[in-house]
């Protein structure tokens, strides 16, 4: 007989603890803690719990400029001395007017220099043209420019829960999963998932 109370004592505790829990379950599930009969209540007797019902991040966008540098070779040209070939055309009209004062005599003499200065002008002025070339110098210079560099982060969550029949919206600062915890209707923060 000792036996088989034992065994009745064992199953009337396993039927016992299987009751409690599931009603423990039915309160958690329905966004309602148990609160004890006894006087000694714990703190957490008033905790309630609402639906999440969506979860949206809130981002930010950053720019950080930055400046990006490289070396570039630069031509330049430099126009010449003697832009307007003064010199060629001064040099070949006094060789030209030397030479055209050598050929006749009298008025032809006059004539010939004239024209010997003239197309003696106009030859050093060509022959300097054909020479003569622009200058041309390379150097390197450092260019420097500005680039965004823009980055998105996440700064906060839009959370949208049901407590009570009724659908708010709260930022926090963290994801809380499928639940938050209330207290009076106000959202608290919570680590329930």
């Amino acid at each position: 007989m000792n036996r088989l109370t034992v065994n009745v004592l064992n199953i009337a505790i396993a039927a016992a603890l299987a009751v409690g829990l599931s009603a423990c379950n039915r309160n958690a599930d329905a966004g309602v803690s148990s609160a004890s009969a006894d006087a000694g209540a714990s703190a957490d007797a008033g905790v309630k719990y609402a639906k999440v019902v969506s979860v949206d991040p809130v981002r930010s966008t950053v720019n950080n400029p930055k400046q990006v540098c490289h070396d570039e070779t630069v031509t330049q040209t430099a126009p010449p001395k003697d832009e307007h070939r003064i010199a060629g055309t001064a040099i070949g009209a006094v060789v030209g007017g030397l030479v055209g004062n050598q050929v006749g005599g009298g008025k032809g003499k006059t004539l010939a220099t004239v024209a010997g200065a003239v197309g003696g002008g106009y030859a050093g002025n060509r022959i300097q043209a054909s020479r003569q070339h622009a200058q041309v110098t390379s150097a390197v210079e450092r260019k420097c420019e500005t680039v965004n560099n823009t980055s998105t982060k996440i700064v906060g969550y839009d959370v949208r829960y049901e407590y009570n029949g009724v659908t708010r919206t709260v930022r926090m600062d963290h994801d809380p999963g499928d639940r938050v915890q209330v207290q009076e209707g106000v959202t608290a923060v919570s680590d329930a998932h």
